[in-house]
């Protein structure tokens, strides 16, 4: 009696059977998306070309080109050490960078006399700037993916980032004003013709020792010694990590004299601390001491002024710039004046007037470019925004172990808090802030530092997507610290 043919077992059947679940890459989704990008900022170049210098020159795909360049070898670098990323952060990012630097050149054109706008170098001005920053800022994503094989070996060096974030925070504060000092707000290191803002890179340093240290501290910081109202609210000797925080914000508030970055600061841990233990009074009591301390800094600088004036100041613009709408208030009417006239649609890319908004160019850039693609545009940006943020949360949910939960988590609530923070300057929500926009403001410190964000982000969702075994362990996975748990997540999650 002969033996009846038994069929090969095919690869998908073959997966499942040993507990392995197989997850495609799709770094060809990225490669499709980016291209479209690209397409993208070159048509936004001709759009700004025909309209402010009513012809089309033979170059304006240049720039597009050079950062299609730039982030092509970016998506190869991913394909090749992290070939599980997700596969809508560099198209997003690289659309809203390009985007960036097609408004800067468009700066460069409204600022030259009429007779050479056409002779305008592709790299020169502002924008030749940024195409430059940006180069060197993705060389930096490069090398911190070719260095950082596995996100958890980042844990090693916690307190050693967060004595290095400090330092970072504090450097401008304790520097004479004239090294420091830019429109108001001490934030950067200046030398020669040179400046960099530390603090764009602090807060990934402190970030990663928050997540570090609320791995750790997490059990003793979900313990609850009252409930009020139906919220579980904590033991006092466990607010001490939190108001060390706040006191630091305050600091930064005072000396530094910026909301945004105090806001950030403050804002990052609290929100770490409630992904960590899932306690909305920790939102509640950030909430509460935050704005608290902001409004003891106001009536402190309208009676006592000296290190608390400038905040006093921004206060009182923002409850009525138009008070003095060509002195103090002449910047954040001009921002109001330049959405408005901008309306549902804008005046088209090129048919704006940057050159009339102050500081158009970082602080109000976000104002600038809705004077041309109006409402709808900017709704645009933030949703693309919005969409960067989501993927970060998506790597957070997905990732197996706490330390990257929290990291992921609180990478993309920064990101998310930053543009809130600019956009609610701009339009008047809060008080206008020395933050820049992310990817879209001139300025290298806070290109290069939020592409190491979008680096370790990527990093994480690698760890997330990758294929695992039935038994919770990762298929070809670096080592990199131990794979613990949070509230319960499974060992087996592989995103689309």
């Amino acid at each position: 009696m002969t033996a009846a043919a038994v069929p090969a077992a095919s690869p998908a059947s073959t997966g499942e059977q040993s507990g392995v679940r197989l997850a495609r890459s799709r770094r060809n989704a990225e490669l499709s998306l980016l291209l479209l990008a690209m397409v993208l900022v070159a048509a936004y170049a001709a759009m700004v070309e025909a309209k402010a210098l009513d012809t089309i020159t033979n170059d304006f795909w240049i720039p597009a080109a050079a950062l299609g360049l730039v982030f092509l070898g970016l998506h190869l670098v991913i394909r090749w050490l992290a070939p599980y990323a997700d596969p809508a952060l560099l198209p997003a990012v690289a659309l809203l960078n390009g985007i960036g630097v097609g408004f800067l050149r468009r700066y460069d054109l409204a600022k030259a006399a009429p007779a050479e706008r056409e002779d305008l170098a592709i790299f020169a001005g502002t924008g030749g700037r940024q195409l430059a920053w940006t180069l060197a800022a993705v060389v930096l994503a490069a090398g911190l993916l070719a260095i950082l094989r596995d996100h958890r070996s980042l844990s090693r060096y916690a307190y050693t980032l967060g004595l290095a974030g400090i330092v970072l925070v504090m450097i401008p504060a304790v520097l004479p004003s004239r090294f420091s000092e830019i429109n108001g707000a001490k934030l950067w290191i200046k030398f020669g013709g040179f400046s960099i803002q530390p603090g764009e890179f602090a807060k990934l340093a402190l970030l990663t020792f928050f997540a570090y240290y609320l791995v750790r501290k997490r059990e003793v910081l979900s313990l609850a010694s009252r409930r009020v109202l139906g919220i579980d609210f904590p033991r006092g000797r466990d607010l001490g990590p939190v108001l060390v925080v706040w006191l630091v914000s305050l600091l930064v508030l005072i000396f530094e004299k910026d909301l945004g970055t105090s806001l950030l600061y403050f804002g990052m841990f609290v929100v770490t601390l409630y992904i960590a233990t899932e306690r909305v009074s920790w939102l509640l009591i950030g909430l509460i001491l935050f704005f608290g301390g902001a409004y003891l800094a106001y009536l402190l600088g309208s009676t006592v002024g000296g290190p608390f004036a400038n905040f006093y100041d921004r206060a009182e613009i923002w409850l009525d710039p138009f008070a003095e709408p060509y002195d103090r208030g002449y910047q954040l009417v001009q921002g109001l004046l330049t959405l408005g006239t901008g309306g549902l649609f804008g005046a088209g890319p090129g048919g704006g007037q940057p050159t009339l908004l102050p500081e158009v160019q970082t602080d109000f850039i976000f104002a600038g470019i809705g004077e041309e693609i109006g409402l709808f545009g900017l709704s645009a940006l933030l949703v693309i925004y919005l969409l960067i943020v989501e993927r970060g949360l998506r790597a957070a949910l997905a990732v197996r172990d706490s330390f990257g939960k929290l990291l992921a988590g609180g990478l993309a609530f920064t990101l998310g808090l930053q543009v809130f923070v600019i956009v609610g300057g701009i339009s008047k929500l809060i008080p206008l802030t020395g933050q820049t926009t992310p990817f879209l403001s001139a300025g290298g410190s806070s290109l290069m530092a939020n592409w190491l964000l979008i680096a370790v982000l990527l990093r994480v969702s690698d760890g997330a997507r990758r294929p695992v075994t039935g038994g919770g362990g990762p298929a070809a996975r670096p080592s990199g610290g131990p794979p613990e748990q949070l509230h319960g997540a499974p060992t087996e999650v592989i995103r689309p």
